[in-house]
């Protein structure tokens, strides 16, 4: 199994955060986990009172044992997909699922900067006011096409968090 790379406590409590300040506040809110590693992430939104998380994670072993760490009580609130991204993303996309928070943590250096926001039912998984946030190496460009709006960057040590929004007012290329 491929070592999972958990999102560091300091990274996680600057991410909820921030998405206060920006977004509708969890509570109440839609979050979706791509690349959901340790289930961490989703866990935290539920907790911090999202009425609905769906974490993705491709690894059957590792989606099994994010159910088994979901909170008493909140496992009708979460739903957990074992798909490919792809296959994840369509699955959402034919079920007319969109949320307000969008969280991916791709691996690090393995291309996937340059990819991702290319993925063609990502921005349809995404409310029209709802957020898109990257978790990627800091060393590492993502690139944004112009169906992506840049609202902000941080970087924390050798990970960054990437915002963006739907649209196209920001500066396109590499960040």
């Amino acid at each position: 199994m491929k070592e999972v790379r958990p999102t560091t406590g300091r990274v996680l409590l600057a991410l909820f955060s921030i998405l206060g300040s920006m977004c509708p506040p969890p509570e109440g809110g839609t979050f979706l986990d791509l690349f959901a590693g340790t289930g961490q992430v989703g866990i935290e939104a539920l907790k911090r009172g999202a009425s609905s998380v769906v974490m993705v994670e491709v690894l059957k072993a590792r989606a099994a044992d994010i159910e088994r760490a979901l909170p008493p009580g909140r496992g009708d609130d979460a739903v957990v997909l074992s798909l490919e991204l792809r296959r994840a993303l369509s699955w959402l996309t034919r079920r007319e699922r969109v949320f307000d928070v969008v969280f991916a943590d791709p691996p690090y250096n393995e291309g996937w900067g340059a990819t991702l926001l290319r993925e063609k039912n990502l921005i349809g998984v995404l409310k029209q006011e709802g957020i898109l946030v990257v978790e990627h190496a800091s060393k590492e460009d993502l690139f944004v096409p112009e169906t992506w709006s840049l609202v902000d960057v941080r970087s924390y040590g050798g990970s960054a968090l990437t915002f963006l929004k739907r649209g196209n007012v920001s500066p396109r290329g590499s960040i």
